[in-house]
């Protein structure tokens, strides 16, 4: 690894630390919204608020649904159905677990089989009366009507809905009578091994509902180990019709909210390894609010985030109608994920432009391939790191060979920084300087193109590890989570920018980086910059140190991987270079004729302009 190696390290830190910036000014920023939204009730006012401005996309009555009966509640159905007692329903298959409620008819809580929260427990993503699920109906008369006010009624006298062998699909139906021949109906559909849950609504009769809103809002449990790490990673995220991309609110430790006016395909609520989307299956929404406020770490109900949606629904004046929806409830698997034919995929974060094609095209397929026949993924990175350096050691000797040359090359060029020693001689120094390049078969440049191909993959590993949940609680030696920080002490204390624990695995990274960097820096030319040992070989292992200590232990182990493999190559390089061979025929080139570029040509017509202007000021 030389310099340039080292210059991508440092223009990454840079980055990082510009994102810590934007962050924690973003948690100023939104401190005031978190206040405002401290309660779900409040959270209702800005969302019923905030649906008003929304596009309505649907006409006035009919003179024929003027003339119909009219939803006047409380009618005696819905009074009725004002008082009940709540009761619970199951459907679930093989991977996911979904119960509902008659109290709004609503998903009170889903449990994914085949998952655990970082403490062992069953993985639930969000369950509770804190939660809300409601459609509002809006009446050409004024005279509107919440499905949350009411109990609905099952339509079969299961209380549980579970696939049986042979089984394809189960369905759940859940009524609320509004009127004489009114009727609202939820269908929930489920499949075997889906984590896709259709949500059919159903109008019977109800002529003067004009448009609908579906508020949706609910508590997001902490399911990992690291609260930030976690937030980092989570939002709110919708699509677009048609679009191939999708848009995210960002991430914030404060709250988010936003109020998009035009139609939508679908409205995720992302955390870093699980996912809750409604989906329009049929007609597009019309419109949706959306927004977050993030809870206070280690809060007594484990919460990571508030979630809410209010989405005005394709509705409009006709006696029946049908609104098809989805829910998805599972993880961010890009493979599952993708199956579904959507845009969902891009929830995970690998990256745009080269380096989600690299992440996309290469990483994933071997990280699958090699998944199938090896169940350790500590070797599974072990390989994939390997196979990475082994395909770049080609440009890696190549960068090698180069700084080998330049550094050879460099009493050569200090004679001639002494022959002109003057500013007015830089372009005939210059000239001389490229000339001696040339004719050696040496160039400066010669190392960039190895790097410009390194650093798209040092950057897509930085966004794959933290992303892939085929990490997730996987151990491998003292690391109990290869997706989460690998803590072999805890402190007392917290450490401003580097927590209250040590993890090892970014400890030997930051240490293999040191020697890394050491034997890249006797590799290279002296600089003459002195501020530069002390960047290379301390303050970039301790930014490192800092700044990997709550990142996902799979990344750090990867990076010391790759450095200790670095370290390999630059001892095999060093047997394979004979730096005395080398230098006899570099010197034997520069007896030889070389044709002078179009650059160097221009840099002699300039160094020429240059001569002639002094003599006449002369």
């Amino acid at each position: 690894m030389d310099k340039n190696t080292l210059y991508g390290f440092l223009t990454i830190g840079a980055i990082l630390i510009g994102f810590s910036y934007y962050t924690s000014k973003q948690s100023e920023k939104y401190a005031l919204e978190k206040r405002r939204l401290d309660s779900l009730a409040t959270v209702k006012i800005a969302a019923e608020k905030a649906s008003g401005e929304l596009a309505t996309g649907a006409g006035a009555a009919t003179g024929e649904a003027a003339d119909a009966q009219k939803i006047v509640p409380p009618s005696e159905p819905l009074a009725k159905a004002a008082q009940g007692e709540q009761r619970f329903y199951t459907i679930e298959n093989d991977v996911v677990a979904v119960t509902l409620t008659n109290q709004g008819g609503c998903v009170y809580s889903v449990e994914l089989k085949n998952y655990q929260t970082y403490s062992n427990t069953p993985l639930v993503l969000f369950e509770g009366n804190k939660n809300d699920f409601a459609i509002t109906f809006y009446t050409n008369d004024s005279r509107n009507f919440t499905t949350s006010d009411f109990y609905f009624t099952p339509q079969t006298p299961a209380t549980s809905c579970k696939l049986a062998e042979g089984d394809s699909a189960c369905t759940f139906a859940l009524r609320l009578q509004v009127g004489e021949g009114q009727f609202v109906d939820y269908e929930y559909t489920l499949r075997r091994g889906s984590y896709m849950v259709d949500f059919d609504l159903k109008l019977t009769g109800l002529r003067n509902v004009t448009n609908a809103d579906l508020l949706w809002s609910y508590n997001a449990f902490q399911q990992e180990k690291a609260f930030d790490n976690e937030n980092n990673y989570s939002t709110v995220a919708y699509s677009y019709p048609g679009e191939a991309d999708i848009e995210e609110l960002g991430q914030s430790s404060g709250g988010k909210e936003e109020n998009v006016k035009t139609r939508l395909q679908w409205i995720a609520f992302k955390q870093q390894f699980f996912s809750s989307i409604l989906v329009a299956r049929g007609e597009t929404f019309y419109g949706a609010y959306m927004g977050y406020i993030t809870y206070k770490p280690n809060n007594r109900e484990h919460f990571l985030k508030q979630y809410i949606a209010n989405v005005q629904l394709p509705v409009a004046p006709q006696r029946d109608q049908h609104v098809p929806m989805s829910f998805y409830f599972g993880p961010n698997h890009y493979s599952t994920l993708k199956s579904y034919e959507s845009s969902y995929h891009k929830l995970v974060p690998l990256g745009g432009w080269i380096i989600g094609w690299i992440n996309r095209l290469v990483v994933i397929p071997i990280f699958d391939l090699l998944g199938k026949y090896i169940s350790s993924y500590g070797i599974i990175i072990l390989i994939l790191t390997v196979i990475i350096k082994l395909l770049l050691f080609p440009l890696t000797f190549k960068s090698y060979l180069s700084s080998a040359k330049m550094r050879l090359l460099k009493p050569d060029v200090d004679r001639i920084a002494k022959k002109y020693p003057k500013k007015e001689d830089a372009m005939k120094k210059q000239q001389e300087t490229m000339a001696l390049y040339k004719k050696a078969g040496a160039s400066p440049m010669g190392g960039c193109l190895p790097i410009l191909v390194q650093l798209p993959i040092l950057i897509a590993m930085f966004r794959f590890f933290p992303a892939s949940i085929e990490l997730r609680q996987q151990s491998f030696l003292w690391a109990d989570d290869l997706s989460g920080f690998d803590s072999v002490l805890s402190l007392p204390f917290s450490i401003p920018f580097y927590g209250d624990h040590v993890s090892l695995f970014t400890l030997l990274m930051a240490a293999a980086l040191f020697v890394s960097s050491r034997m890249s820096m006797a590799q290279t030319p002296d600089t003459g910059m002195p501020g530069m040992k002390f960047m290379t070989l301390y303050l970039m292992p301790a930014m490192m140190l800092f700044w990997f200590n709550s990142y996902a232990s799979g990344l750090s182990y990867y990076y010391c991987l790759s450095n200790l493999i670095t370290i390999g190559q630059n001892f095999a390089t060093r047997r394979m270079v004979n730096e005395e061979k080398l230098h006899k025929q570099m010197r034997e080139n520069s007896k030889k004729p070389v044709k002078k570029s179009r650059f160097q040509s221009k840099l002699e017509e300039m160094a020429r302009k240059q001569q002639q202007q002094q003599k006449h000021r002369r």
